[in-house]
């Protein structure tokens, strides 16, 4: 669908003749026992068991101070857990009252979202920095899934709820989110411009703003307005998609943002009768398999830009992307079914896990032998998908200004029985330095962080130009192929003309390998270079063969001891974003001497 040819008239004209709106079964409707069976007695009782100990809970507090400390400090955690904790009891009262519908739980309802409606920013620190102005909220990812959870929750147990709560949770939502973002263009992700691309946010914001309009605005020439102007905003969010349907945010962002994409494609067919059809395109299919080329086997994914290597994928959006696109590989990454509801940000996602269960199946998608993304210059190999403990690569060319962007051109990652044994580290922890001017003196997002070459002490640095082209890609059963041209991802004052990256996934020896070869000449005279790997593992250096990791998940990477030398770096301690901290080693193996040009070649195997 091309989602531009969209007018305000036309979009009127669609609405006055929709059916009535119901996206999810409430009860007495025709469906809605049908989820309380699927979801089974012994989820709900645990829920309701929850629920009452959230009623009785003391709401946590949000006080000025603790918004503060982000632009004080660099800490966003402390406002955004007490945030989250304030939303997931809210998320369970909620559930509960719409699954059992007998009042028990309305009094704590209304006392946690008239919270919620006094909190004097719904954007987190990170993004608004300040306390808002009244007459000038921002609207952020925070801010408008608010709206949407606020607008879920009135449909679902609106008629058990105060009419001053009703009344002043849509004058709030209006004032917050749904006039600023009809009345105002200050929304950086509202479109794309020359400078800036927009990314995730765009899907997230749009999806809760126009998503809440959908539950809550009855007057349709303004529904018009405010559902086109979200459907030009999500055409250039789709553009950011590559021809394959990938991503360079990575698979953790594509669960987020094409997620809440999802959200609103159904909210929209729902109140349009189907006539507003944000799935109904090949290339959404396309980007909807995007989780399924990106594992490189069961329960690891491609860990590139600021996604980590195990993401956990909602169970409601896999069911639905299955049965609407009919793609049932998405039911069989290995996620499962998770009532709890401990962990979310919106509550679009515990809602419709209750709505739309995964099916049960002990079956985990471990990939096919060779999956690649011309645009984005990504390809993964698998050695045998039917064995999970078999050898997996993944390569990236790409460029340096790139949605979450790492210094990462080139950057590859290597797992052997099942655990990662040369990493792209995914995401650092998420501070103000991190999303800051100082974003590439972090380990995790500059290119010392990644298995890609330092030149004349360089590492590579940020910018569009600071890219790759690609050289030659091939696939094949014996062996899959990239060789990249990446000497542009490197200042100027590091000197190298060229700098060509091959890397070879051999399938035609027993358990595989990978032999990757960096050659290199400078543009005037000699240099020094050093080809690296980066590894959480242990490392032991031999004579000829480096060991990273042990027989359990490790290789053995053999190198020629006459033209270049071993030594490693060690990082300990290196902070994640919602993971524990890790240590890192970087193994260097540095061309032996000034050279003009050369060569490393190094052979990685599994042990």
């Amino acid at each position: 669908m091309e989602l531009r040819r969209w007018n305000v008239r036309h979009v009127r004209q669609v609405l006055k003749t929709a059916p009535h709106f119901v996206p999810f079964a409430r009860g007495g409707d025709v469906g809605f026992g049908a989820i309380r069976t699927q979801v089974g007695q012994g989820a709900i009782a645990d829920l309701l068991d929850r629920a009452r100990a959230d009623a009785i809970a003391p709401i946590p507090a949000l006080p000025a101070s603790l918004y503060l400390e982000f632009s004080r400090t660099g800490q966003r955690e402390g406002y955004e857990d007490a945030q989250r904790e304030r939303r997931n009891m809210l998320y369970r009262l909620t559930l509960a009252e719409w699954l059992e519908g007998q009042g028990e739980f309305v009094d704590a309802i209304e006392n946690l979202a008239f919270a919620r409606l006094e909190e004097t920013n719904w954007a987190w620190p990170a993004h608004a920095r300040m306390l808002d102005l009244p007459d000038h909220p921002t609207v952020d990812l925070a801010a408008a899934m608010t709206a949407l959870d606020l607008a879920e929750m009135d449909y679902l147990i609106g008629d058990a709820l105060s009419v001053s709560l009703r009344t002043r949770l849509r004058s709030e939502i209006d004032r917050r989110t749904i006039a600023p973002f009809l009345e105002r263009n200050d929304h950086w992700w509202l479109h794309s411009t020359p400078d800036k691309q927009v990314n995730n946010w765009t899907a997230v914001c749009v999806a809760g703003v126009v998503g809440a309009a959908c539950y809550l605005e009855t007057d349709l020439d303004r529904l018009a307005s405010i559902i086109t102007r979200g459907l030009y905003s999500l055409a250039d969010y789709l553009e950011t998609f590559d021809s394959q349907g990938g991503s360079s945010e990575g698979p953790d962002y594509w669960s987020y943002g094409f997620g809440n994409y999802v959200v609103l494609a159904h909210l929209l067919a729902t109140r349009t009768g189907g006539q507003i059809d944000l799935l109904d395109d090949p290339q959404i299919r396309e980007i909807a398999q995007f989780p399924v080329r990106t594992v490189l086997t069961q329960g690891l994914w491609a860990s590139f830009s600021d996604s980590d290597s195990n993401p956990s994928f909602h169970p409601g959006l896999l069911t639905h992307l299955a049965e609407r696109l009919e793609l049932p590989a998405l039911t069989e990454l290995g996620m499962k079914n998770d009532f709890a509801v401990d962990v979310f940000n919106q509550f679009a996602w515990p809602l419709r896990q209750f709505a739309w269960p995964l099916p049960e199946r002990n079956v985990a998608f471990g990939g096919t032998a060779h999956d690649w993304f011309s645009d984005m210059a990504w390809m993964l190999s698998r050695l045998d998908p039917s064995d999970p403990k078999s050898l997996r690569l993944a390569i990236k060319g790409g460029h340096n200004d790139e949605m979450h962007n790492q210094n990462d051109v080139g950057s590859l990652i290597v797992v052997s029985k099942g655990k990662v044994v040369l990493t792209d580290p995914g995401r650092g922890r998420y501070s103000k330095a991190y999303f800051g001017p100082e974003r590439y003196s972090n380990i995790m997002a500059s290119s010392r962080g990644h298995s890609v070459p330092m030149v004349n002490g360089y590492e590579q640095t940020e910018g569009a130009a600071h890219a790759a082209s690609m050289v030659t890609h091939s696939h094949g059963a014996d062996a899959d192929r990239l060789t990249l041209a990446m000497a542009a991802a490197y200042p100027a004052a590091a000197g190298i003309k060229v700098l060509e990256r091959d890397v070879v996934f051999d399938r035609s020896v027993p358990g595989g390998r990978v032999a990757l070869s960096d050659s290199f000449s400078f543009a005037d005279g000699s240099g020094t270079f050093q080809s690296v790997l980066v590894t959480p593992l242990a490392v032991e250096a031999g004579p000829e063969t480096v060991r990273i990791g042990d027989a359990g998940g490790g290789v053995s990477v053999r190198f020629d001891p006459r033209a270049v030398s071993v030594s490693t770096e060690r990082h300990a301690g290196v902070e994640k974003q919602y993971a524990p901290s890790v240590d890192l080693t970087r193994v260097l193996f540095t061309a032996v001497g000034r050279v003009a040009s050369g060569r490393v070649d190094l052979e990685i195997s599994p042990l």
